[in-house]
């Protein structure tokens, strides 16, 4: 009943206030397996992806974010799991980092959707970083298309240090999938990995037209 409610109400009332332009949607496979991956400007782009997107859409989230008490947690779980359909896991070492490709592996084993940030943490300065290659990983072992994601906008709904959006317009195109299918099963190879992540860096790019950084991202306290 509140998935049901979130996708009949909230959803078309975001649509309605913050009125998106979107493009490619044709580019999103309707079934099937399939990797979003995106530029990261904000807190809210993984609002944002599945609020354009023309299926539903499955993101990692800090476990912190469902532990929560009182009306804060009670808000927070909500959130997480009904308007981001977000799966909670650990972070914060080796262990977690492989978990979480491990539930991305999951999701996209089970025919669904899912939306990750090869850059790993949302750029503050509008560049676009070097993506890591998690992408690679997943897109190689599950054998599925990645569709690259484009945002422009989502940084000013809620910058950094503001806890209430603001209305602001926003932009999100889907790309043409790209294909890896001659490397399937080579996600041991971490020449194979970083060659399929460059690709899908490069494809983000041309669709977002940021600067390229040419290095990682750093975390920064903020985020």
């Amino acid at each position: 009943m509140i998935d049901l409610v979130t996708k009949l109400v909230l959803k078309p009332l975001a649509k309605a206030l913050y009125r998106p332009t979107i493009e490619g949607l044709e580019n999103v496979p309707r079934k099937g397996g399939v990797i979003l991956a995106s530029n990261h400007l904000s807190f809210v782009d993984s609002v944002v992806i599945p609020l354009a997107a023309p299926r539903q859409v499955f993101f990692l989230a800090k476990a912190e974010y469902f532990t929560g008490t009182g009306l804060k947690g009670a808000v927070s779980r909500f959130f997480f799991t009904h308007v981001i359909n977000a799966v909670p896991v650990e972070r914060g070492s080796v262990r977690a980092a492989t978990a979480s490709l491990d539930e991305g592996l999951e999701i996209l084993n089970s025919g669904r959707a899912f939306g990750i940030y090869p850059e790993g943490t949302r750029s503050l300065d509008g560049r676009l970083y070097r993506g890591k290659t998690g992408v690679a990983w997943l897109a190689l072992t599950a054998g599925v298309p990645v569709v690259p994601v484009a945002l422009e906008g989502p940084q000013h709904i809620l910058p950094v240090g503001k806890r209430i959006p603001r209305l602001r317009k926003i932009s999100v195109k889907f790309g043409e999938p790209l294909r890896f299918d001659d490397l399937h099963g080579q996600a041991r190879s971490a020449k194979a990995r970083r060659q399929v992540t460059d690709e899908v860096m490069a494809a983000i790019q041309a669709l977002s037209g940021q600067e390229p950084a040419e290095q990682y991202n750093e975390s920064p306290k903020a985020a």
